[in-house]
């Protein structure tokens, strides 16, 4: 078994997911977060011989997956890094438009598995966090130069840490005294200062999260993405979004809301509401969630969603 494959990823929400994007046979899509390409051979299992798939992914080992799959199928090119290139990496590849993308949000099953990658608390491994290990700052070397107050802010912010400050605190004073430079330095840290702990969940989870969020710069990326897209959406095309924490899921809810509906009118506006060109998104449906059945086949698809949108006929102002 080659080392792309050692560990198993099952796809979270797939064929709702895939569904959502009402795939074209002629259509051109992106798959923002290749991961193990379930959902990219979903997709492409529903395209015909003109269709065609972009997939982007940092992680040197999916990419490595998805340039195997790429030399077996040419309707599939690859790019090696964030999805916030989305737009400049279309460029380069001579795209236009798209009838659709699919965003498979956070870490993959794959990277916290493998221990040496550092994602994981459950096991004692170097500290690194990066889903791209070719380039950026691990996490032990931040951690190493980050202010107290930047650890406290990071930690509180992304992880939702009630003992954020008190964990920075103790981080600050451990490395005065040796390196915290393995992932069981860190979880110490946070099971001896998190004095309250939620049923079923590890003192250091919401630490960790954090950490790795930030390193990642994971919700800027959503951020700088989300509107990439939408600007790029033929008409009709669909964007869907798998989120699986509320800081995540936050940005992609507001964003929709945001462009699905008309910006409120001031009293003295000379113009009717209803005169309004149409807003450039719709919602599709309700947030979806896995089914009882996913979910006890595959724990951490538990706190998934899955938004939809589609692009209208509406023009996107100051596009």
């Amino acid at each position: 078994m080659s080392e792309t494959e050692s560990y198993r990823h099952i796809t979270v929400l797939l064929h709702e997911a895939v569904d959502a994007l009402a795939v074209r046979e002629d259509g051109v899509y992106v798959d923002g977060t290749f991961g193990r390409g379930g959902h990219s051979r979903l997709i492409l299992s529903r395209l015909g011989d003109a269709g065609r798939l972009i997939v982007f992914d940092k992680d040197p080992q999916a990419i490595a997956v998805a340039e195997e799959l790429a030399r077996s199928d040419k309707r599939v090119s690859v790019v090696h890094g964030g999805f916030a290139s989305f737009r400049t990496a279309l460029d380069d590849l001579g795209i236009g438009d798209v009838d659709g993308a699919l965003f498979d949000l956070g870490v993959s099953s794959p990277q916290i598995d493998d221990a040496v990658r550092g994602f994981s608390f459950r096991f004692d491994a170097p500290l690194d966090m990066r889903m791209d290990t070719t380039r950026g700052m691990s996490a032990a070397e931040w951690i190493a130069v980050a202010s107290e107050q930047d650890l406290h802010e990071v930690i509180k912010n992304y992880g939702e840490e009630r003992f954020s400050r008190q964990i920075a605190r103790a981080i600050v004073a451990q490395r005065a005294e040796s390196p915290i430079d393995t992932t069981g330095k860190l979880a110490k840290i946070a099971a001896e200062n998190v004095r309250t702990r939620e049923r079923g969940q590890d003192p250091a989870t919401r630490t960790f999260q954090a950490v790795r969020i930030f390193i990642n710069r994971e919700l800027e990326e959503v951020e700088a993405v989300l509107p990439q897209v939408m600007c790029r959406l033929k008409q009709g095309g669909r964007l869907a979004v798998i989120a699986f924490h509320s800081l995540e899921d936050r940005i992609v809810k507001q964003f929709v809301r945001k462009y699905s509906q008309h910006a409120p009118l001031p009293r003295w506006a000379a113009v009717r509401e209803a005169d309004l060109p149409e807003p450039p998104l719709k919602a599709v449906g309700k947030a979806i969630k896995p089914c009882e059945e996913e979910t006890v086949a595959n724990p951490r698809a538990r706190s998934a969603v899955l938004r939809v949108a589609e692009r209208t006929a509406g023009p996107i102002l100051g596009r």
